[in-house]
């Protein structure tokens, strides 16, 4: 029988941040009548089976309102299709209508959840070796994951409670750029980070445009949150600023419609030139890799989605009303639990304006082996903030979740997070 050597194999087979995740699906997996605040995932009971079935109907509707030949509708549900997908027109009326971001439909890139967008990003800009992209940290482990899958090293540039400073982003490029290697990106979550639940200020975020543009940057925006604060004041997304081409936005389905479609999007209307002259657009580029990795986004998903678009007049925001309500409740219950449970002023907590998260700090080591006591014994699961951070950090904080539970469940989870704590202490 064949045997492999461990240490032979990829690097993003044995890391470390990687295995941490596994470790906390595993853990989930021993204790499921433990109370998940870990789990960042929409909650189950905005789902049925059938709404598959009536989006999809939605969506030959329209083509077929189009007049288009019931041959050609067969083969855009049924067939391979287009490398960069099918949805681009309908994605590009989506986010002028929510997002005030004007772009054509050609610089629109469907794909199979955000994370391939992601690496279809990440690959496409970092051709060489010396090729680095800065990241906001604490970060999203799906990114930096997907940087090390490619062997791309992620930079990280540290965050204030505020989030990103702008100075300190090209204070960092300047770093890198003086060891010899190049900034190529800067990847930021805009609104209600995921660990962090920060969102930037409007000046931040035209300041970083801003330092994009004097650093030769492009930022990678993430807003898969956006949707989701605790009241209706927006700030701008940083695409919407994008006068220079600087921004390429990520976006996903999974929080707005289903994650289960597993369709996702980017938008990289970046001009390309090359050594010819030929002019072309970074998306139909991009194609490329995509090709190589999933050959197009599942036409059958796709449809679903369009489906949605078409059902909802373009309008996300719409169509999201009662999510928008629940899920501000729930952080407001999150914090409002916090407060009830927690009276020492040695742990503390932020309090972001949305999303899915906040950060609890306290006095003790909020490590593997708290959180597997944690599960058995008190019955709550929550996210070490460690698992965030590429070069140590966060030993002493814990993300909290509040997406996937009802109110009287994170009130539980808090409590008895709290008695833990309290134990933990004493």
């Amino acid at each position: 029988m064949a045997e492999l050597v461990r240490e032979e194999l990829h690097s993003s087979v044995t890391d470390p941040v990687a295995a941490s995740m596994n470790f906390l699906n595993e853990i989930a997996g021993r204790f499921p009548a433990a109370i998940s605040l870990a789990a960042g995932r929409p909650f189950d009971e905005f789902y049925a089976v059938e709404d598959v079935e009536r989006y999809l109907a939605a969506y030959l509707g329209h083509l077929r309102a189009q007049g288009i030949p019931e041959a050609r509708v067969r083969q855009a549900i049924l067939q391979y299709g287009r490398t960069n997908g099918q949805l681009g027109t309908m994605i590009a009326r989506m986010l002028e209508v929510d997002e005030d971001i004007r772009v054509p439909a050609e610089s629109v890139m469907v794909t199979s959840g955000c994370q391939e967008a992601m690496i279809i990003a990440l690959r496409g800009l970092c051709a060489h070796p010396r090729d680095v992209v800065l990241a906001a940290e604490p970060c999203y482990v799906g990114f930096t994951g997907a940087a090390r899958v490619l062997g791309i090293t992620v930079v990280p540039v540290p965050e204030t409670a505020q989030g990103l400073r702008p100075e300190t982003v090209a204070r960092v490029a300047r770093e890198v750029r003086a060891s010899g290697r190049r900034p190529r990106a800067l990847y930021v979550v805009s609104n209600f980070a995921n660990p962090s639940g920060v969102s930037l200020s409007a000046d931040v975020r035209r300041g970083l445009i801003e330092t994009a543009a004097d650093e030769d940057l492009l930022i990678l925006e993430d807003d898969p949150y956006g949707l989701f604060g605790l009241d209706d004041r927006r700030s701008p997304v940083l695409k919407s600023l994008d006068t220079g081409q600087r921004v390429i936005y990520l976006g996903s389905f999974a929080k707005s419609v289903f994650p289960g479609a597993r369709v996702g999007f980017l938008v990289a209307d970046q001009t390309v030139v090359s050594a010819a002259g030929h002019r072309s657009l970074l998306a139909d580029e991009l194609s490329t890799v995509k090709s190589m990795i999933t050959v197009n986004t599942s036409p059958i998903a796709q449809a679903v989605i369009g489906g949605v678009l078409v059902s909802c007049g373009y309008s996300l925001r719409s169509a999201n009303q009662e999510k928008i309500a629940f899920y501000r409740s729930n952080l407001r219950a999150l914090l409002a639990a916090l407060e009830r449970h927690f009276s020492d002023p040695a742990i503390t907590w932020n309090s972001p304006s949305g999303g899915f998260f906040a950060v609890l700090d306290a006095p003790v080591r909020a490590d593997e082996k708290l959180l597997e006591r944690s599960a058995r014994d008190y019955g709550v699961l929550w996210t070490p903030m460690s698992f965030f951070y590429l070069d140590g950090g966060g030993s002493h904080a814990i993300r909290l979740s509040c997406s996937a539970l009802t109110a009287d469940q994170i009130d539980e989870g808090v409590r008895r997070l709290a008695a833990l704590i309290a134990d933990v202490r004493s």
